[in-house]
């Protein structure tokens, strides 16, 4: 087998408050408790060097416990960790030479949905990601990670452009869902993300979808017709977000948790059934605790993938994804 090696550029992680969700309280407390010795070690001349072990080895074995067993609906709530990478936060770690193009041409420009070509090593690929914001003005401008029309027509227009130059497609999914307003209907929103699965099926070059966080319905669909669907550890990939079921078979959206389990929307569920085809590993305690370490893995994994994509015969990616998505999932008589 040939010998893949990269260079992954180490970004320092912007400072945030650190933010816990439920189930991960225990951790932090600790993590606290550590912060607080190692500022009274730094401050005093009294050597805290065993306490500070004693709490270290207890943060290890607490983060095993809470992370080791985890529901789904805990996963969903994970893969909407306030501190998770975004799609930008992946691509300054993993591409080189990013240039955002804008505009789909008929209407308007999308900020909830980004794209561009860049270099990933020695070689061009067109990247396309769904873009959340991480605070209140972010999310106004990013449509809180939900496209309009215009996102999946701007995202087309980039593909076509992919696949007469000879691009690979990586996509970056990250949304809960295409956006449902009045005017993203006005604009015909299906209609857009349709004709996406249609020309995305017929493609002629390399296309990876990979769910970084949420792959909520058609919106996370209409970009993510490819050759490789790999997903993260925690995130989650399905027709609709646990919420909207509840709301709809139960009436009530405090039967998430319920709905989270009967959708199946996990990563071992996904892969189980023949939606996915990789799972990639996240580091202790969730993607939102290393970004760098997060970004080696996929880089690493996106070149492995390429490089099996590219013995595939020239002229047969369209019959071979349509022979992929026509095995997926499980069925009975």
């Amino acid at each position: 087998a040939e010998r893949i090696t990269f260079v992954l550029k180490f970004i320092p992680m912007p400072a945030t408050n650190k933010q816990s969700l439920d189930f991960e309280r225990p951790l932090l407390d600790l993590e606290k408790q550590l912060d607080v010795l190692m500022q009274s070690s730094t401050n005093s001349d009294m050597d805290f060097t065993d306490e500070i072990k004693a709490i270290e080895k207890k943060i290890e074995q607490t983060k095993r416990q809470v992370y080791s067993d985890l529901s789904p609906w805990q996963k969903v709530q994970l893969s909407r960790h306030p501190n998770r990478p975004y799609s930008p936060d992946l691509i300054k770690r993993i591409f080189s030479g990013f240039e955002e193009l804008h505009g789909d041409r008929l209407f308007k420009d999308d900020n909830a949905l980004i794209g561009g070509p860049a270099s990933l090593d020695d070689q061009r690929v067109m990247v396309i990601a769904q873009q959340k914001g991480r605070n209140t003005e972010e999310n106004l401008k990013r449509n809180f990670g939900c496209p309009n029309p215009e996102g999946y027509r701007k995202a087309l227009r980039l593909m076509k452009m992919a696949d007469r130059f000879g691009l690979p497609i990586i996509s970056l999914i990250d949304t809960p869902g295409a956006y449902p307003g009045i005017g993203a209907e006005e604009r015909h929103v299906a209609e857009a993300i349709a004709v996406n699965l249609r020309e995305m099926a017929g493609f002629e070059v390399p296309i990876i979808a990979l769910v970084i966080g949420e792959g909520g319905s058609g919106g996370a669909l209409g970009v993510a017709v490819a050759d490789r669907v790999l997903i993260l550890e925690n995130a989650y990939y399905s027709v609709i977000s646990p919420e909207g079921c509840a709301a709809i078979l139960w009436k009530d959206r405090a039967f998430a948790a319920n709905a989270a389990e009967a959708l199946k929307l996990d990563a071992k569920e996904l892969l189980n059934l023949g939606i996915v085809d990789k799972i990639l590993p996240e580091p202790a305690g969730g993607a939102h605790r290393d970004w760098d370490v997060t970004a080696q893995t996929i880089k690493a994994t996106i070149l492995v993938e390429l490089q099996e994509l590219s013995k595939v015969q020239s002229g047969k990616f369209a019959q071979l994804r349509y022979e992929k998505f026509r095995k997926m999932g499980k069925f009975t008589a």
